[in-house]
């Protein structure tokens, strides 16, 4: 039994595991998306965001470590200098995982791992509106006179379209 054992074995042996994530984080990286099982995706996406973190450091410390588990020196750059920039004020999350469907072959569960594009708008809390004291409408600041006078003119121009229509509808 596995009890508390992290992580999906996913069939292979520990070797092959770290070497098949080193090469999906590598394309990940340099592709910005992929398409993968759903369970491959899942394992990846904790790798990734590491590795991003990482790249938001940008010490030379933070360098080496990616450059130890990303196979490409090009994929490295473009994380330090590209990717992690974009989220720079984002806490964490910069993945998404999209369920495609099954698989024709095996029907294995796909989805698409990528990055989330949106920016962070910090909001400000919506403020609460207090329900007893219900708010009025400027009645007293438009005149009466002008009231009516705006609704007899749209009745009038309801009344002139509405011959109008009728003399088309004659012809």
């Amino acid at each position: 039994m596995r009890h508390n054992k992290s992580g999906r074995r996913l069939g292979r042996t520990t070797s092959h595991r770290i070497a098949m994530f080193r090469n999906m984080v590598t394309s990940f990286l340099s592709h910005e998306r992929i398409v993968t099982t759903d369970a491959k995706a899942k394992e990846l996406r904790p790798i990734a965001e590491k590795m991003i973190t990482l790249g938001k450091k940008g010490d030379l410390s933070a360098i080496r470590q990616a450059a130890s588990y990303i196979r490409d020196k090009a994929t490295v750059t473009k994380l330090f200098s590209t990717i992690a920039p974009r989220y720079k004020d984002r806490a964490g999350g910069y993945t998404r995982i999209i369920k495609l469907g099954i698989r024709p072959g095996d029907a294995a569960p796909l989805s698409v791992i990528e990055f989330v594009e949106e920016e962070i708008q910090k909001k400000a809390p919506k403020k609460k509106v207090k329900k007893s004291a219900p708010i009025k409408v400027a009645e007293e600041a438009v005149p009466a006179v002008v009231a009516e006078t705006v609704v007899e003119e749209t009745l009038e121009e309801n009344q002139v379209a509405e011959e109008a229509a009728v003399q088309e509808t004659e012809k």
